[in-house]
């Protein structure tokens, strides 16, 4: 092992709800979805109607201005529906499932035959190309672009999630297979992270790639962490990360020739009453993760984990790029006398309550913010709970006055929403500080590209 990341900063948030390790691959969905949504900054253009019979891997829709990379259907039967928003949005692309799983063919052979050109047609027609994500920005990454690096952590370090561990003891050659087929693409080197307390990791195997331990508290599971301490991005850059399910799924691509869509989910939380891992197809109907029941109740579903993940409701669809479903409470009732209680059995970064004095105790949190926006003031926290050498209050000061040069200067290249979502926990003024990111990301892409 060539290097080691130690981390001191960030928080580990302990949520009740915790799946068993078992995994139920009999959870099935009449109609599953691909929505557009999920990926920031596309327009897409439409490629079927209602009532087309459709495969897995036969497209769905494509990026107007990139029209080879293609979104593919997870599941075979027709489509159901095409839901439309305001001025025509296009929301979802609804298919109801025949059972039969018939699937398109695509190519098969061992990558590391392969010239480049090929694993990356063989990956945008299959619809996997969404999966790698591009840095700086967080966005889908441009097919004619040769990254400086690739980043993969082979462990999440946000609350309730997955455990790849364990998810992933079956498939660790396909996700050789899948390095294989990623180290072919960049003139670097593919990183990987590994979580550095696991005995026995059935990732340390690896080949093609740079292996890294890092050890602390969230987000040390991030890639933007990863990138930061070993190959920081600087303008003109751009490095690649791709989630270890999907490189494992892009490995299975070319040991079978198929696009496999299933996926490792872990539908947890407080107010689940069965906490699980579900084996189901991308774009599962949230209702069918949650036959095991809930609590009573106003709940907030949540696509993703609690700090980055959406609000949902049971009838909508998992998000392409989320691998858990959380349950809590909303926590919309007052708490009497709240403020003037001694905080017994409350969650703090701070020693304000006693939750230091047990550190691995799992809490029943909510939705509540417990205060009011307030305006925005220099508190210290921020640089608690980020791992990284930045200034987060001033990068963020400087996207609201849209300052571009001051924005390049404090490290926006370096940062998506998942690695400063910690900041709004522990913001004095709840500030929404991943919509603030958004807003900068999104302004950089418009100015700089």
């Amino acid at each position: 092992m060539s290097q080691v990341i130690k981390l001191k900063k960030g928080f580990d948030i302990h949520l009740q709800g915790k799946p068993q390790e078992m995994v139920d691959a009999g959870v099935k969905s009449h109609t599953y979805a691909v929505m557009p949504g999920d990926f920031h900054g596309l327009t897409p253009k439409l490629l079927v109607e209602v009532d087309d019979k459709v495969q897995i891997g036969t497209p769905l829709f494509a990026d107007k201005y990139a029209p080879e990379i293609v979104f593919t259907s997870p599941v075979s039967g027709k489509v159901l529906e095409i839901v439309r928003g305001e001025r025509r949005r296009l929301l979802e692309v609804v298919i109801s499932t025949d059972g039969k799983n018939e699937a398109v063919e695509f190519v098969k052979e061992d990558p590391l035959k392969l010239e480049a050109t090929a694993i990356k047609e063989n990956i945008l027609k299959s619809g996997l190309w969404p999966a790698i994500i591009r840095r700086p920005y967080g966005i889908i990454a441009k097919s004619s672009d040769t990254p400086k690096s690739i980043f993969i952590s082979t462990f999440d370090s946000a609350p309730l999630a997955p455990d790849y561990q364990f998810l992933l003891k079956n498939a660790v050659s396909s996700v050789q297979t899948g390095i294989n087929a990623l180290s072919k693409l960049t003139k670097g080197k593919v990183y990987v992270g590994l979580k550095s307390d696991v005995n026995g990791n059935i990732f340390a195997g690896l080949k093609n790639a740079e292996l890294f331990e890092v050890s602390g508290p969230h987000p040390a599971g991030n890639t933007g962490v990863h990138i930061h301490h070993l190959d920081p991005i600087n303008k003109g850059d751009v490095v690649w990360t791709v989630n270890i399910q999907e490189v494992a799924a892009i490995g299975k691509l070319f040991e079978s020739g198929k696009y496999d869509s299933l996926r490792f989910v872990a539908a947890v939380g407080p107010e689940l009453k069965q906490p699980k891992y579900c084996l189901v197809n991308k774009g599962v109907k949230i209702d069918s993760l949650l036959a095991g029941g809930v609590n009573d109740g106003l709940l907030r579903y949540v696509s993703g984990n609690v700090l980055t993940g959406s609000k949902v409701e049971p009838k909508h669809f998992l998000g392409y790029y989320h691998y858990q479903l959380s349950v809590i409470q909303e926590g919309n009732e007052p708490e009497f006398f709240g403020w003037a209680l001694p905080g017994f059995g409350k969650l703090s970064l701070s020693r304000t309550f006693f939750s230091w004095l047990t550190p691995k105790k799992e809490y029943k949190l909510d939705a509540n913010l417990h205060g009011g926006h307030r305006p925005f003031v220099v508190s210290g926290e921020y640089e608690k709970v980020v791992p990284m050498d930045l200034l987060p209050v001033n990068l963020l000061k400087s996207i609201i006055y849209e300052d571009i040069d001051q924005m390049e200067q404090l490290g926006i290249y370096e940062v998506i929403e998942e690695d400063l979502a910690l900041c709004e926990v522990v913001c004095t003024s709840k500030t929404e500080v991943q919509t603030l990111l958004r807003k900068g990301l999104d302004l950089m892409v418009k100015e700089v590209g």
